[in-house]
């Protein structure tokens, strides 16, 4: 028996679309071992699917047929902290707890620098994926078949405030939502603060974070589908933190919020988020994870 733990993670980081991502300290865990046939147990009650349209199983077996090997089936469990179509890696959190599995029960035919290829082919792109296996903050890109990269830490500077409507967004409908064509401005506008969210979070510079995070070419288009989204991220603002953005694809909203002032930010901001309307919201504080998905041995399922 083995289990898999693996972080939440926050894609685009407001400016960085499909590039830019990091991990934050929520955790779906996986609890496996091989079986004949397939038996795939939610431990928490999450509504996910207990056949072979499992991501974790049809990663798991696209593993073993791309190493040629004879595949009989897994039993697993699935915790699943991290919300579903939230935009807060639930997929990628799959995607690399199945690579993670098949390479232990293969006995390692994969080095880590191949699985960030892998899990950037299986997700089309490495913004979640990669972080979600290395942790930190990271700068990716994947040419189609391999994914270039800078990775870094966070450290106690910035905390996470992940606020989490009831409402889920599927990804396919965001993208959706995007135009086919922008603008030279629009383009210059998020690659110059791509970078400087990149160099701010390297250096500390957080009083640049809240230019960094400015978006021109998907917030703009997804935040219209969040009831509330749009008033929320003001009253963020008016508080004080920063930044915030819209977390991959939605319905999260991410705010960095000043590392001393996580506690008595909760305690400020949850009474107004139930005044003004937002009960059915959650509001998650979070660190950042600097060390990505791990996999160790485990007692029986049994």
């Amino acid at each position: 028996m083995i289990t898999i733990k693996i972080p939440a993670t926050s894609a685009n980081v407001g400016s960085g679309f499909d590039s830019l991502g990091l991990a934050v300290t929520l955790y779906n865990e996986i609890h496996l071992e091989e079986y004949e046939g397939l038996s795939i147990r939610a431990l928490d009650g999450a509504n996910i699917p207990l056949d072979e349209t499992n991501l974790v199983y049809t990663t798991i077996k696209s593993m073993y047929e791309l190493c040629g090997k004879p595949f009989y089936g897994v039993r697993f469990g699935q915790l699943n902290n991290i919300p579903l179509s939230r935009g807060l890696g639930s997929s990628s959190a799959c995607i690399i707890g199945g690579l993670l599995a098949a390479n232990h029960l293969m006995k390692f035919p994969f080095n880590k620098r191949e699985i960030i290829d892998l899990a950037a082919s299986i997700e089309g792109h490495p913004d979640n994926t990669t972080p979600a296996l290395l942790g930190g903050f990271v700068a990716s890109v994947f040419d189609g078949k391999q994914v270039h990269f800078v990775r870094q830490e966070l450290h106690v500077g910035i905390k996470f405030a992940a606020l989490i409507p009831p409402t889920e967004l599927e990804t396919t409908i965001a993208r959706g939502v995007l135009p086919k064509r922008i603008s030279h401005k629009d383009a210059v506008y998020n690659l110059s603060r791509s970078a400087l969210m990149s160099a701010s979070l390297a250096t500390g510079s957080y009083h640049n974070l809240r230019c960094a995070a400015g978006d021109r070419l998907h917030q703009d288009y997804r935040l219209p589908m969040i009831p509330g989204a749009e008033r929320i991220m003001r009253m963020l603002d008016d508080e004080g933190v920063y930044c915030s953005y819209v977390s991959g694809a939605g319905s999260t909203i991410m705010a960095m919020v000043p590392g001393a002032q996580g506690n008595s930010f909760y305690s400020r901001f949850r009474p107004k988020m139930d005044e003004e309307g937002y009960e059915d919201w959650k509001l998650l504080m979070l660190d950042a994870d600097n060390t990505g998905a791990i996999c160790v041995e485990s007692v029986p399922l049994d």
